[in-house]
């Protein structure tokens, strides 16, 4: 069974910012997929991407980060704090999440998607580039450790650059069952062995792609992005074909 197309208005407006992008074709949507963006941006360059995937039975949601960087510069940041690296200068992108991730957790995926709209958890993906990668798996990582709501395994994470922050709990004894992609360059990555086993130790299923470049820029061409559209292929569901009324037997 799909879920209701979700509005603006759905959302607390106090509490979050965000754009939907709606199915291609006005398609019913069986899938959700939260887009969040890297430090500094802000959610209209993600609600593009979203228009750019063009993901059958998939509505998109990009959020912008809550807190605003500082200092009159632009965009907006996922951390707790801001913290400046002494070293090089440069923005500490693990800063906490605990804001963000209870945002994310309780208020877009819980709350709305789950409870409003009648989104099953499985069918709901999250995107994440960065800062937002971080975010991304963090939101997981937490969301299953929750119990009011059951069956909370997602239908997947990808997040290019971002590993799961110092901040998350790992636990050997329960592992997340949500998949993860975790994408980046061969060279000066994010993606350390030191972070790769971290989350290995945190995930059941941990997919590592590294691209034949330097950082972790967003995919650049079609053999960087082929990697995150078989991913979504495998874990977005449809439900073209099936009959209308028909019950689903778990």
């Amino acid at each position: 069974m799909s879920g209701r197309q979700p509005t603006i208005d759905d959302f607390p407006a106090n509490e979050v910012a965000l754009s939907l992008t709606a199915p291609p074709n006005n398609q019913p949507p069986t899938n959700v997929l939260i887009l969040l963006h890297g430090l500094g941006d802000t959610n209209a360059s993600f609600e593009t991407l979203g228009k750019q995937l063009s993901l059958p039975e998939t509505t998109c949601i990009s959020i912008r980060g809550p807190k605003a960087l500082p200092f009159d510069l632009d965009g907006f940041h996922w951390g707790d704090d801001i913290v400046f690296d002494q070293a090089t200068g440069n923005m500490d992108l693990d800063t906490g999440f605990q804001h963000s991730t209870r945002v994310i957790t309780e208020k877009v995926i819980k709350d709305t998607l789950i409870k409003k709209c009648k989104f099953k958890s499985r069918n709901i993906m999250i995107f994440g580039f960065g800062q937002g990668g971080m975010a991304a798996v963090a939101t997981a990582r937490d969301l299953e450790g929750t119990d009011d709501i059951s069956n909370i395994e997602l239908g997947g994470v990808v997040s290019v650059g971002g590993v799961l922050p110092e901040s998350s709990r790992i636990s050997a004894a329960q592992k997340c069952r949500t998949p993860v992609l975790i994408c980046g360059g061969e060279k000066s990555s994010a993606l350390t062995d030191t972070a790769v086993n971290r989350m290995q130790n945190a995930f059941t299923h941990v997919e590592v792609r590294r691209w034949k470049k330097v950082g972790d820029g967003m995919p650049a061409n079609r053999e960087e992005m082929t990697p995150i559209m078989a991913f979504f292929a495998r874990r977005l569901q449809s439900m073209r074909g099936i009959p209308k009324g028909s019950i689903e037997i778990a």
